[in-house]
């Protein structure tokens, strides 16, 4: 990185667009973290706790509440 930026012929545009590259990836990697955890917990409380209808629910409610909170993010 320090040669990254001593390099003159690196524009002060590439490294915005690469700092606004990697924050989207950190967003995508994120958001696919919290959606495995969130199906996984759904398996878990429709096979485990017997309750597949109220994991039904909070599976999909759950996942269009973690794309409108990405899309609001982006």
């Amino acid at each position: 990185m320090a040669a990254t930026l001593e390099d003159p012929e690196i524009t002060s545009e590439e490294v915005r667009d690469h700092v606004r590259t990697f924050h989207g990836f950190s967003k995508l990697v994120l958001f696919a973290i919290l959606h495995i955890m969130l199906v996984l917990s759904c398996l878990a409380l429709a096979f485990l706790g017997n309750a597949p209808l109220i994991a039904l629910i909070a599976g999909m409610g759950g996942t269009v509440l973690l794309l409108a909170l990405f899309a609001m993010i982006a």
